[in-house]
């Protein structure tokens, strides 16, 4: 048996914002936001993932928003590059949700809550030790609450997760290592397939169960993350070497008056014609 990575938008949407996942919707969103408490009882999933029939529609499964009973809007995301803008969108996505509630006409009061979950698959916040962080609106300098409660970023760092599945404990627990490590099991492990939503989450999840048409968006997806990713990693690279060579070329022209040319090889690690460039630039303008 053989599970699919939960991490990609596709997957994520499949898996906890069809028809059929009220259920494990609930679960996960009672064990990350209310610490497994059963807070919510029913909620409505405002857009449903439907089956991919045109490859490349990126949209289709960027978010999973639901409508609690008790009013509240909550959008689910699961972000796995750290991409430029990301922090943006998050609050834009938040603000906009929360500010298309009313009509023409209709009064403030009628406003609820929005939460906005987000699971990061980087470090987001390293400053802070803990897996969830949790960001309302505050006075600044006093960080006295905003009197109305309506706005709340919340994050999970799944990096900051370790546990192994001997020590799962809490329902946050077995809902972050699916999260995290589906696609390395052959198996559901007893401890999780206890938990019914969490057995029904791997049902969604098994490769099996996908049709051919979702199985080439599901391979797509991941080619596009795994490219983004070689991207990213690429560019940093490029970054870190041309900064070094940078610091190199400063320090040798510095070096230029009071060392000889092997000397200064030797000090930089630059070769010989970087630095006699160096010296023909100086002559130039001199």
């Amino acid at each position: 048996m053989k599970f699919i990575s939960p991490k990609t938008d596709f997957a994520f949407k499949k898996i906890f914002g069809s028809e059929q996942s009220h259920d494990v919707l609930i679960s996960f969103l009672n064990a990350m936001l209310y610490d497994g408490q059963s807070r919510i009882s029913q909620l409505e999933i405002l857009n449903p993932y439907l089956a991919p029939r045109i490859r490349g529609v990126k949209d289709t499964y960027l978010d999973v928003k639901a409508k609690l009973d008790n009013g509240t809007s909550v959008i689910i995301e699961m972000q796995v590059l750290n991409i430029e803008g990301f922090e943006k969108r998050i609050l834009y996505n938040a603000a906009k949700a929360y500010s298309i509630q009313l009509g023409i006409g209709q009064s403030y009061s009628q406003l609820n809550p929005v939460i906005a979950l987000t699971i990061t698959d980087f470090v987001m916040f390293p400053e802070i030790n803990q897996l969830t962080s949790r960001f309302i609106l505050k006075e600044k300098d006093f960080l006295i609450d905003y009197p109305i409660y309506d706005l709340e970023l919340v994050f999970v760092e799944l990096p900051k997760f370790d546990k192994a599945l001997m020590v799962l404990e809490t329902l946050a627990d077995k809902w972050l290592y699916f999260l995290k490590h589906a696609i390395d099991l052959d198996v559901v492990p007893e401890s999780m397939n206890l938990v019914p939503e969490i057995k029904q989450a791997f049902e969604f999840a098994r490769e099996g169960n996908l049709s051919p048409e979702e199985l080439d968006e599901l391979q797509h997806q991941e080619f596009f993350i795994q490219d983004q990713h070689n991207a990213i990693v690429k560019a940093l690279k490029q970054g870190l070497e041309q900064g070094k060579t940078e610091a190199m070329l400063e320090m040798a022209g510095k070096l230029l008056d009071v060392l000889d040319d092997d000397a200064i090889s030797r000090a930089t690690g630059l070769i010989l014609t970087e630095f006699a460039e160096l010296r023909s630039m100086r002559s130039q303008v001199q």
